[in-house]
């Protein structure tokens, strides 16, 4: 078993903990892009064209459609004036139809098998005691030294905004947060729809109950609470990029030590 030292808010050292086995899953990285783009599916929101689009006109081609000395294409009928004559209705056309227009009937739902899910979710969950995947997500991590960071359950009673950011000056994790004020913003189309700025992603706190911390992290950009049982591979990669810098509680460590796993009854059984 691995051992590490968890802290208190104040960053001073606690006590000496083992990490369950889970933190010794190897590192898989295509298989945690396959379940973010497969759970990244599950948020789509289908989309697809009105049945009679373009098509709530009257135009027709002639009958006979040959001989008229005109092509055969269907065209408005009317009695002068406005668009009779034009072409219409059919696809190709003004104002006419989609030749292939979206489908809601699409399937864009994408499945993954649920032990691949697992060994994903391990695999990430992991990745976070690597000081190195987490220096190449970008995140600022140079004054910390131990990893993965734990810290005492006072962390789940939090809630207030200055009082997180205190916890973050104290862990030395307010420089990641500070990173993100150094966006540039965005130009052209996107500002006028209300996308001018992106919003990235900082320090994740993983907890056994996020209920009080989610409301206190949500004044700060960037930072994010999760609970262990709502923790999942989009939270710990965001965007299919591991990993993301992470801060976990004494609590939720003995949660995730509870997570079964096939690939981890095998590596019990090795050891």
């Amino acid at each position: 078993m691995i051992k590490t030292t968890s802290m208190t808010l104040t960053g001073d050292k606690d006590t000496e903990i083992e990490l369950p086995l889970i933190f010794s899953t190897p590192f898989r990285r295509d298989l945690i892009h396959k379940a973010w783009t497969n759970l990244n599916s599950h948020k789509f929101q289908r989309q697809g064209r009105h049945p009679t689009a373009g098509m709530d006109v009257v135009a027709d081609t002639n009958d006979p459609p040959t001989g008229q000395g005109i092509s055969r294409i269907a065209r408005m009928r009317g009695g002068g004036g406005g668009r009779q004559g034009q072409a219409g209705e059919v696809a190709s056309t003004r104002g006419g139809r989609q030749a292939h227009p979206p489908n809601v009937n699409k399937v864009i739902y994408k499945k993954l098998n649920k032990k691949e899910n697992k060994l994903a979710l391990c695999s990430a969950i992991a990745a976070t005691a690597s000081k190195e995947q987490v220096q190449l997500r970008g995140h600022k991590v140079d004054d910390i030294k131990s990893f993965p960071i734990i810290v005492s359950n006072d962390l789940e009673a939090l809630t207030k905004a200055s009082e997180i950011s205190k916890v973050l000056e104290s862990l030395k994790l307010d420089k990641d947060v500070k990173r993100l004020q150094s966006r540039k913003p965005r130009s052209g189309q996107t500002v006028l729809r209300g996308r001018g700025k992106k919003i990235g992603k900082s320090v994740l706190f993983v907890t056994k109950d996020s209920e009080k911390i989610n409301k206190a992290c949500g004044a700060i950009p960037g930072v994010e609470a999760r609970s262990v049982k709502d923790l999942s591979v989009l939270d710990l990669s965001p965007g299919s990029d591991p990993i993301r810098l992470t801060v976990y509680s004494k609590a939720a460590i003995e949660e995730i030590a509870k997570i079964k796993s096939t690939h981890l009854n095998l590596m019990e059984k090795i050891k």
